[in-house]
């Protein structure tokens, strides 16, 4: 059986110390394979977003083991981190976090630029990632031009130029209407399925994460169930 993408196993994380600490998380254990669509869900609070940081590489158990691809991240350096979400990862925020005053394609040069890659190449690159969210067009305008689902269907655009293994999504439909919403999964879900990218989302709405082929619900620090099962950590602290 081939290992699993991303394994976190006995993951805690605590922020502050003595009697301030707060433990956000309290063992989480977790396998994702390559080529799934995850929806991580939960109330405020829950660890969801704790655990997301931590998948981004945007933070750091406390103690656990999380692997990617076998390569245990936990025991990685500040820049270990950066030079594997530069390499892996792309982000999609609720926000969309695009520069206003620079046209769709420059934004979504930017992840390119970073790299280092040559002008041509990044030009091509942001083009053709453009044109897999269907906005080939409008490469031109500002996100000021744009419309909100536009303007995510630019984020994702940047998130996907590095072709990266792993879309991380944080609430991508939080600031669009039903309708626009909708337009946003149906592309995540062709992405997923199209391109084989491994989508990691968490969201508060059930319909957008119906848009998911595993749903991981997070209460109090620990991972409640997966799709509709209580986890072996649920089941153990209600024994």
């Amino acid at each position: 059986m081939a290992e699993p993408l991303i394994a976190l196993k006995a993951v805690t994380k605590t922020f502050g110390s003595g009697q301030t600490a707060f433990q956000a998380l309290k063992g989480v254990d977790l396998e994702i394979e390559e080529g799934d669509f995850v929806a991580i869900m939960g109330p405020s609070g829950s660890g969801k977003s704790t655990t997301m940081n931590i998948l981004g590489c945007l933070d750091v158990p406390t103690s656990g083991e999380f692997l990617f691809k076998n390569l245990h991240v936990e025991q990685l350096d500040r820049d270990q981190r950066a030079l594997l979400r530069r390499r892996y990862l792309g982000f999609v925020f609720q926000g969309f976090n695009l520069l206003a005053r620079t046209s769709a394609l420059e934004n979504v040069e930017l992840p390119l630029l970073y790299r280092g890659e040559a002008k041509s190449a990044r030009h091509k690159a942001a083009l053709d990632a453009l044109d897999k969210v269907g906005l080939a067009d409008w490469w031109d305008h500002t996100p000021a031009e744009l419309s909100g689902g536009q303007q995510q269907r630019v984020a994702i655009a940047r998130a996907i130029v590095t072709g990266p293994a792993v879309l991380l999504a944080d609430e991508p439909t939080g600031n669009l209407d039903s309708e626009r919403s909708v337009e946003i999964m149906e592309l995540l879900t062709a992405l997923n399925r199209d391109s084989g990218i491994t989508v990691l989302m968490v969201t508060h709405e059930p319909e957008m994460a119906d848009y998911a082929r595993t749903i991981v619900h997070f209460r109090d620090g620990l991972i409640d169930r997966i799709n509709g099962e209580a986890s072996s950590s649920a089941l153990a602290g209600a024994g």
